[in-house]
Order: structure tokens, then sequence, then C-alpha cells
């Protein structure tokens, strides 16, 4: 007998698996457990894990604390990309180990943006804000 599966179920499975793989992610980074020296002087928050459809792959969203230092701490994350991929295999049992891909999370520099633009003289004239 076959198992059936929704696309309900898959994008729930998703987003599970995801978040199974940023806690992992999140503790290696917060323990300090990944020798290099970038890593371990920067405070870096994984904001979201996007899994593709197969589970072979997860796009990992990151901020350093502040924003500082986004290029380095990105290039120390690619450096020790295996590093960290051989650990979520380990602790996340999925079929596959999943190919990380680590991305400056941009979502905060968007809200500034769209906040500054609401704060302007024009849109608050358009709401009715004095």
């Amino acid at each position: 007998m076959k198992k059936t599966e929704s696309a309900e179920g898959r994008s729930v499975r998703l987003l599970r698996v995801g978040e199974q793989v940023r806690h992992v992610l999140s503790e290696l980074l917060a323990r300090g457990d990944v020798h290099d020296e970038t890593l371990q002087s920067h405070l870096v928050s994984v904001t979201e894990v996007r899994m593709s459809p197969d589970l072979r792959h997860a796009t990992v969203f990151v901020k350093p604390l502040l924003g500082q230092d986004e290029d380095v701490v990105l290039k120390a994350l690619r450096t020790n990309t295996a590093f960290l991929q051989s650990e979520v295999a380990r602790r996340v049992n999925t079929k596959y180990a999943a190919k990380l891909k680590f991305l400056a999370d941009e979502s905060f520099d968007e809200g500034g943006k769209i906040d500054a633009i609401l704060r302007t003289a024009h849109v608050k004239q358009d709401l009715g804000e004095s």
C-alpha cells in the first residue's frame, strides 16, 4: 500500500524539518562548537531555514548581532559548511544530509525601510496623522 501525502502534509514536514535544522545550527553556534575564531567572537542568529521539497537543500538565513561584520560571519559559516552539514545530518533524522547554503537575512533591513517610509511627512498626511 502506497502512502499518500497531501501538499499540506509535505509543507508541514518541510517547516518541521527546517525548524529542527534551525535549532541544531543555533545550538552549535551558541555553544561555540564550531572551532572558528570569527564564529566564536560573534553572536549569530539563525532566523529561518527553508528546506527544498526533497529535503536535500537547506537555505539558512542568518543575522549577526546588530548586523556587525555580516560578510565576515557569512564567509566563516561558508568555510565551516562541511562540519555544520555533518552535525545537522547526525542530529536531524532525514534520509539525506541536507546541503546548507548560508545567506544574510535581509528581512530586518526591509522592515526598517518600510518603517522609515511610514514616518515620512507625505505618508503621514495620506494616513491622516499629524
